[in-house]
């Protein structure tokens, strides 16, 4: 798949992975869902879920740092400015064949930040994990987002890798 189908397969997630509603329950349920598929496979994964005014899940397997922290941190604020994935936002700016000068210091334009998009409301926070390669951490997040809206995840998963 090239980069340009890639990019609308991005889009695609973020259109078909809404909400009705989101809450403190459905944070945990993600949450939850996502620590357990880490310790089956025993990655060591950084799980931060929140809504841009507050924290609502935070939970890290062992083999993660301080700098796991650190690239949640950036891919969140990578969603919260873009209101779209940290991976389409790598892809947008790969397309362009631009930076677009974003301070590294405070944005990471790679997987595994997805916005937490409600129907009505628009994009009320994210959906970070940290400690797989890029584009594993994306797939992990949409695969999640697939269970809990039930979704079916073979329509929605990107090809092993970029062509």
């Amino acid at each position: 798949m090239d980069l340009k189908n890639e990019l609308a397969m991005l889009i695609r997630q973020e259109q078909a992975l809404q909400f009705d509603r989101f809450d403190e329950h459905s944070a945990w349920q993600l949450g939850s869902l996502l620590y357990q598929r880490a310790t089956a496979e025993n990655w060591p994964l950084l799980i931060d879920i929140r809504r841009f005014d507050r924290p609502l899940f935070l939970a890290a397997r062992p083999g993660t740092s301080a700098d796991n922290h650190e690239w949640v941190r950036r891919k969140n604020n990578t969603v919260r400015r873009f209101l779209c994935s940290s991976y389409r936002m790598a892809h947008q700016l790969r397309l362009e064949g631009s930076r677009d000068d974003l301070p590294v210091a405070e944005y990471a334009c790679v997987g595994g930040g997805f916005p937490l998009i409600v129907r009505g409301a628009g994009v009320i926070g994210s959906v970070t994990v940290s400690g797989l390669p890029d584009r594993h951490d994306h797939q992990v997040v949409v695969d999640g987002l697939c269970a809990v809206l039930e979704q079916c995840a073979e329509t929605l998963s990107l090809p092993p890798n970029v062509s």
